[in-house]
């Protein structure tokens, strides 16, 4: 035997050593069986029941349409040629649009559907701007005219753009004012 493995056995048999010391055979367990007698003839406690189980509630909430509080409201600043229309902007409470106003033709469809395809100038009766709807057809439209599903009207046609107010729900009963712009698109075929 070399001496490398001699100290591997002699290492092993001190290990064991150790580990048997805690292995004590005890003769007399009457105490234990004792112990174990009376805990098992005591009496039971009581197991206390369940709570009462509560039906949820749903709860719907109704507040998503309503302003955001922790967010500033949107102001509206006019642009330098926009300081003379006739119609101002009005972000609080407006008065609602006419209910015995007849709706015209372009107000069936909605403000995103027509397209600015040219303008008239008109000395006499103001400009005209030249309007494709969703069905290609080619209307013209002046100053004064209602578009749009959202009670839109014409304040100011120039060459490049339609500039229009719309009058539209403010979610608690109330009606406010809107800006709204079609922009001159060049198109070969309209």
């Amino acid at each position: 035997m070399t001496k490398i493995h001699l100290i591997k056995v002699l290492g092993f048999y001190i290990f064991l050593t150790g580990v048997m010391q805690g292995c004590v055979w005890v003769e007399n367990t009457d105490d234990l069986i004792q112990h174990v007698v009376e805990v098992q003839t005591r009496p039971s406690r009581p197991i206390k029941s369940l709570p009462a189980f509560e039906a949820y509630e749903a709860f719907v909430y109704e507040g998503t349409m309503l302003r955001n509080p922790f967010i500033a409201s949107v102001q509206y600043l006019p642009d330098s040629d926009e300081q003379d229309l006739p119609v101002k902007i009005d972000l609080g409470n407006t008065q609602p649009p006419s209910a015995e106003r007849v709706k015209s033709y372009l107000e069936s469809y909605a403000i995103k559907s027509f397209t600015m395809v040219g303008n008239i100038a008109n000395s006499a009766a103001g400009d005209w701007a030249l309007i494709v709807d969703q069905k290609g057809e080619i209307h013209r439209v002046a100053v004064g005219d209602y578009l749009g599903l959202d009670h839109g009207k014409v304040v100011k046609v120039d060459a490049e753009e339609i500039k229009l107010i719309e009058t539209i729900s403010n979610g608690r009963g109330g009606w406010i004012t809107r800006p709204r712009n079609i922009e001159l698109i060049e198109t070969k075929n309209p």
